[in-house]
């Protein structure tokens, strides 16, 4: 979860440019993992002071059913049955100043991979290995409480591609090479500031491709609002807090890639839960689609799930 801060003028370049661009990333690979890069604490400072945080974070996707357009699709129409997905994090977020920070995260991924062969008879394969670990600097020096800022950075090509019997749009890498850009922005409100909410984007624009694949360009949004909490006493504090994720991404390129089966749109509801006490913080996150439009035939999940603890030291 985000701090409180004062309410500041939004900088012109943190979060307009990217909501501009939501037309032209409307339309991805077959995860839906990118939306787990936003939302609660996810990349924003914690602290008005200069500081380093660890963090590790869980995150849980299973996707079962099979998806149309904006409506539920019969399973003949796709091969694919079963994509589940269990994202390991660790990393560092670190500043060096007041103005000027970076987040290194290192990913592992283990996924199960169920579909049907040439010949029509079910095959799953298991493969678990590093991701594509994401290199990402901080700009927070718009404003004294640093309750604005820009991020940007890179995901580098980390992640196995080569997997045997995974498709390039379920691998654990995408063998690119993406640009990341995106904004945040914290504000404090109602009666002596006793609510605060926050905003975020993140875009994923990958700037090569490797072996026939161009994954496509993604854009994830979260915006969230919660009270001041409640003390629990000996220094703890739980706070809930109601935010809202959006992911949009273009279909995937390339000639191994599934063009037509690939890019989408969803729209979740994601309520989360944060307990502080002293350096320490634990967020858990559940979110439901409450709408997605998908090209194609692709599999989706009813619901995701996330657990983060992080440590200030």
């Amino acid at each position: 979860m985000v701090q409180p801060s004062f309410l500041r003028q939004l900088p012109a370049t943190v979060l307009i440019v990217l909501l501009l661009a939501l037309p032209r990333l409307a339309l991805a690979c077959a995860c839906g993992c990118g939306v787990f890069s936003v939302g609660t604490s996810s990349m924003l400072p914690s602290t008005l002071d200069n500081g380093t945080e660890l963090f590790a974070a869980v995150d849980y996707l299973d996707q079962t059913r099979d998806w149309s357009g904006s409506s539920s699709a019969p399973a003949s129409a796709n091969a694919d049955r079963n994509i589940r997905t269990l994202f390991q994090t660790v990393g560092v977020q670190t500043f060096f100043n007041r103005d000027w920070g970076l987040r290194v995260d290192l990913p592992y991924w283990q996924r199960h991979f169920a579909t049907l062969d040439a010949a029509g008879d079910p095959v799953s394969f298991d493969h678990g290995a590093l991701g594509d670990i994401r290199l990402t600097g901080i700009y927070a020096g718009f404003s004294a409480d640093r309750s604005s800022g820009l991020m940007f950075g890179l995901k580098l090509p980390t992640g196995d591609w080569t997997y045997p019997g995974f498709d390039r749009d379920t691998e654990i890498g995408t063998g690119s090479t993406d640009l990341l850009l995106g904004g945040y922005h914290q504000w404090k409100f109602g009666a002596e500031g006793s609510w605060s909410g926050f905003a975020q984007a993140m875009a994923d624009l990958p700037a090569s491709s490797r072996e026939g694949y161009r994954p496509g360009n993604e854009l994830d949004v979260a915006a969230g609002v919660y009270p001041q909490g409640w003390a629990l006493g000996a220094g703890m504090r739980l706070t809930p807090i109601l935010q809202g994720l959006v992911s949009l991404r273009q279909h995937d390129r390339g000639i191994n890639a599934a063009p037509a089966d690939s890019g989408y749109r969803r729209v979740l509801i994601a309520p989360a839960v944060e307990l502080a006490w002293s350096r320490l913080r634990v967020d858990a996150t559940l979110a439901a689609p409450l709408y997605q439009h998908v090209r194609g035939f692709q599999l989706v999940a009813p619901w995701q799930a996330s657990l983060s603890v992080s440590y200030a030291l």
